[in-house]
C-alpha cells in the first residue's frame, strides 16, 4: 500500500475512535447506589471537525500541497436524576459564572439608566416639566401608570 493509503485509513480510525467517544454512556454518567437512592449524571456532549488538503503546481514548478484536520469534543454538566422511594426528580447543576454574569449585567445597565436620568436632570435644571421633556414625561407617567 501507498503511504496515502494509509494516512487516510489511520485518519478514518482516528475519526471513527472519536465518534464512538460520543455515546449515551458520557451523556448519562454511571449509576451511584446510596443509602436507598440511585444518582444518574447527566451532561450535555458536543463535538465537531473539519479536514481540508489540496494540491497546485506553482509556475516555478515548485510542487505545493497541504493538509489540515481537527476534531473537539465538549462536554458540560446538567445535572442529575435521583430515584429512590418510587420517584425520580431532577436536580439541576448550577452554573455560577452565569449567574454572577446575568447579575453584573443587570448591576451595568441600571448604572446607565440612573446615569441618564441624572444627566437628564442636570440638563434642565433638575425640573423635567420644562418645555423639552413634556413628552417624555407624559409617556414616563403613562408606563407607571400602567405597572402600578
Amino acid at each position: 500500500m501507498n503511504q496515502a493509503l494509509l494516512d487516510e485509513v489511520a485518519t478514518l480510525q482516528t475519526i471513527r475512535d472519536a465518534v464512538e467517544q460520543v455515546s449515551v454512556g458520557r451523556v448519562f454518567g454511571a449509576p451511584i447506589h446510596q443509602d436507598g437512592l440511585t444518582v444518574v449524571p447527566v451532561a450535555k456532549i458536543g463535538g465537531g471537525g473539519g479536514a481540508g488538503g489540496g494540491v497546485e503546481s506553482v509556475q516555478d514548478h515548485d510542487d505545493a500541497s497541504g493538509t489540515g484536520g481537527g476534531f473537539g469534543l465538549a462536554a458540560k454538566p446538567l445535572g442529575v436524576f435521583v430515584v429512590g422511594n418510587g420517584k425520580v426528580r431532577w436536580r439541576p447543576a448550577v452554573d455560577v459564572n452565569k449567574i454572577i454574569l446575568g447579575g453584573q449585567v443587570v448591576a451595568v445597565t441600571a448604572l446607565l439608566v440612573v446615569r441618564a436620568i441624572v444627566k437628564a436632570r442636570a440638563g434642565c435644571g433638575g425640573d423635567l416639566r420644562a418645555a423639552g421633556h413634556r413628552p417624555a414625561m407624559r409617556s414616563m407617567a403613562r408606563f407607571l401608570a400602567r405597572t402600578r
